[in-house]
């Protein structure tokens, strides 16, 4: 599996241990910056972590800033990718299994170093359900791209 991976500043502390945990599975990783924490802007290096998902040059994206919540919210505005935030490992593959993430979002200041690997792990070995639920709800979140579905509660 090929990885897009990219750090903001507040995420470049963290940038290593995640890259190290993707090499050590057997994947390969694109570097998307940043490349020291000299301040640079979250959405531009969100927008060239996905690009290489989008284009095919990456099966799946990791995005690290200070708490996940500005790389998420730029991530999941490119339309293509789902995003999911991943502090811990559950989320990590609950992300895939039940939303098809192809990226996530990963806080510097609050995953703790310990459990980098183990989120890591999650979300590059998890597989998408493939169910009629899920396959019906990622399909309503792909039509929210399109604003096509209609504002009521199912």
């Amino acid at each position: 599996m090929k990885v897009s991976l990219g750090a903001d500043h507040a995420g470049f502390p963290y940038k290593q241990l995640v890259h190290d945990a993707i090499t050590a599975l057997g994947h390969e990783v694109i570097d998307c910056g940043t490349h020291s924490t000299d301040p640079v802007d979250f959405p531009d290096i969100t927008a060239a972590t996905c690009i290489p998902v989008l284009d095919g040059r990456a099966d799946r994206a990791i995005l690290v800033c200070g708490t996940g919540a500005g790389a998420i919210m730029a991530a999941n505005k490119i339309r293509g990718i789902r995003c999911g935030l991943a502090n811990e490992p559950y989320s990590a593959h609950q992300s895939v299994e039940h939303d098809d993430a192809n990226a996530i979002a990963l806080g510097a200041w609050l995953a703790p170093r310990a459990f980098v690997a183990e989120i890591v792990a999650s979300f590059l070995n998890a597989t998408f359900d493939d169910d009629e639920d899920t396959r019906r709800r990622v399909a309503k979140l792909n039509a929210l791209d399109d604003r096509t579905v209609p504002l009521v509660l199912t």
